[in-house]
């Protein structure tokens, strides 16, 4: 075993450590707050009126970098597009952070009026009963803005299984697929069109491959060693993590190929280039490597389409063209969707939540849902928006951001499950870089995560 095995072995043994610890202090505090809901209106987010006269909510958000710099200017295109409401938003960390900091706000009762979280927690805090419920908002909308009109792979309904038939309590805000990047220059150079298999993407990354005796100066592939990549796997391999009657299984014969998938790719091929650290540290590592050139093709979200694209054509001599394309199928096609959805904590005032919801229901409308999808790469929400953008020849135009859109028609929903989050960060994500740097053997890693999965 290689220093850097038996460290990542070492750090995601601690790490499984912490982020349980982390998950079971989540769980103790939305209880708490579950259980203080009757008396949540004495909430900090209170009625107030801000020194401008307007009403005010805070909304807590979770990312940076130019995506951030697009959601601020829409807060400030929505102050000045209306008298009455004030929207204070405020960066929390990354999506994981910003749970956290949710997980003292809920236990003290000072709840943001809005906030977004990935979708994978919304079941979990949906029936800890922490979030409000938004169908009384919606059923009646003010003169001049019509109803929500989501697209509905997006939105609860689509990303859930059963979404639909349960009370409404989030909506679509930035929504993405995993989708492959490659840089068009060197396939150009190769002769090689994007991989649409498994079997091509190996034999794709070995020609994209430039050792120089024992170092590698580019690698072919590369992909965060992530749990919703590997979903993706899962499903094209023909599984699912949960079954049908919520059970967690994580794709059983399919799970397995997805992690063995892997570990050829990284020992027997020596084309992937594992990125070292973990959640977004490691995301980033892909794209940073990506736009130095060292690697050729990666899989990531849509979400840094817009960062990749500018970036790219700014890399001085190294610059390049950027191509996007779907992911490689291996029995079937499928791709989980990702991102976050907008949902309102309970125990904000009821002028908090007036404003909050004005606001979120603004963000809805077609103009600024398709602002914020084709200034950063997200999909975009609304269903009459996207209808606008392709009679007005956007996606002819840019054939990148069609990529993730036309890969909705192979979305897989997540199941509506309170443990799916706690599976994702507690039982699969701490074993699958060890999985995959060691290697351990995938069938016996999985069988140990199920056992883990199915435990209360």
């Amino acid at each position: 075993m290689s220093g850097r095995a038996r460290g990542a072995a070492r750090s995601g043994s601690s790490a499984a450590v912490s982020r349980r610890d982390a998950l079971r202090a989540l769980a103790a505090s939305i209880a708490a707050a579950a259980a203080g809901a009757a008396v949540a209106s004495e909430a900090v987010d209170c009625a107030r009126r801000t020194p401008d006269g307007r009403i005010g909510a805070s909304l807590w958000f979770a990312y940076g970098g130019k995506n951030r710099e697009v959601l601020l200017s829409l807060v400030d295109k929505f102050y000045r597009s209306q008298g009455i409401y004030r929207i204070d938003a405020v960066y929390q960390g990354d999506y994981f952070e910003a749970l956290a900091k949710l997980r003292t706000a809920l236990a003290a009762r000072a709840a943001p009026a809005l906030t977004h979280v990935v979708g994978e927690v919304v079941p979990y805090l949906a029936e800890a009963g922490v979030l409000e419920p938004l169908d009384r908002f919606i059923r009646a909308p003010p003169p001049g803005h019509g109803d929500i009109d989501v697209v509905e792979a997006l939105g609860q309904a689509g990303t859930f299984v059963g979404g639909g038939e349960r009370p409404l309590v989030c909506l679509p805000f930035n929504r993405s697929t995993p989708i492959a990047y490659y840089n068009r220059n060197v396939f150009r150079e190769l002769g090689l069109s994007p991989p649409s298999t498994w079997d091509e993407l190996r034999a794709t990354a070995a020609r994209l491959v430039v050792r120089d005796g024992a170092s590698t100066r580019r690698w072919g592939f590369e992909c965060p060693v992530d749990w919703w990549f590997w979903a993706a796997l899962v499903g094209q391999a023909g599984g699912d993590v949960v079954g049908p009657d919520g059970t967690p299984t994580l794709g059983g014969d399919a799970g397995v190929r997805a992690l063995r998938f892997w570990q050829t790719l990284v020992h027997e091929d020596r084309t992937m280039k594992p990125p070292p650290g973990r959640d977004y540290n490691a995301w980033q590592v892909v794209n940073t490597d990506f736009l130095s050139g060292r690697v050729a093709m990666i899989w990531t979200s849509t979400a840094f389409l817009r960062y990749l694209e500018d970036n790219a054509s700014q890399a001085g001599a190294g610059r390049f063209e950027v191509g996007a394309a779907p992911l490689p199928r291996d029995v079937r096609a499928s791709v989980p969707t990702g991102g976050t959805m907008f949902v309102m904590p309970r125990g904000a005032a009821p002028s908090a939540q007036e404003a909050a919801f004005a606001f979120l229901r603004w963000m809805m409308q077609p103009e600024q849902a398709n602002s914020f999808a084709t200034r950063t790469g997200y999909i975009p929400v609304s269903r009459r928006g996207l209808k606008d953008l392709t009679r007005d020849g956007y996606y002819a135009a840019h054939p990148n951001d069609r990529v993730a859109l036309d890969q909705l028609a192979h979305a897989a929903p997540w199941p509506w499950s309170p443990d799916l989050f706690r599976i994702q960060r507690e039982v699969v994500q701490p074993r699958l870089e060890e999985a995959v740097l060691v290697p351990r053997d995938a069938a016996e890693t999985l069988s140990e995560a199920v056992r883990a999965a199915r435990e209360r």
